[in-house]
């Protein structure tokens, strides 16, 4: 099952997101992510009564008046990574990312991942972000022509450690 977040479920995110991290910064991301304000949405998949994924969505500033999110961090617990969790959580993301009036959405993930749900780096060519250029920059548009003109982004300040 996967459901929006609840602040209940705060520790236990927190333990999947630093196992299928490997450490804590990613789970500190999300904290500050979260004490700033700065989240549209989380997302976990439960499975036998326990949070076994998440999907953190924040918003990015850009210079224009269309509202675009950026997606980070996905973790899904190691013993269930590669059992479709992480992708169930990506599409529902970015379901829910259009519910919330999002035009587009940016990532910095794994090149050969992201791309199974629409995520290019061509999409990406026209942002200016400190990640640009990187192999792992990409956008997907959720709205037609969404990211056609060139745009800078601005990430949460959390995003900087």
């Amino acid at each position: 099952m996967i459901r929006y977040a609840r602040s209940g479920d705060h520790p236990a995110i927190a333990a999947v997101v630093e196992a299928a991290f490997g450490g804590p910064a990613e789970a500190r991301l999300v904290e500050r992510l979260r004490a700033d304000g700065d989240t549209l949405f989380e997302l976990v998949a439960v499975e036998a009564d326990a949070v076994a994924g998440h999907v953190l969505f924040s918003r990015l500033w850009a210079d224009r008046y269309e509202m675009f999110a950026a997606l980070a961090p996905l973790a899904v617990r190691p013993d269930l990574q590669k059992t479709g969790l992480g992708s169930a959580l990506v599409r529902a993301g970015l379901e829910s990312a259009k519910e919330f009036g999002a035009h587009g959405v940016i990532v910095l993930g794994h090149p050969a991942y992201y791309p199974r749900f629409g995520f290019a780096a061509e999409t990406a060519a026209k942002v200016s972000s400190p990640y640009a250029g990187q192999p792992g920059f990409m956008a997907l548009a959720l709205e037609p022509g969404a990211f056609d003109a060139p745009m800078t982004v601005a990430y949460p300040d959390a995003f900087a450690g």
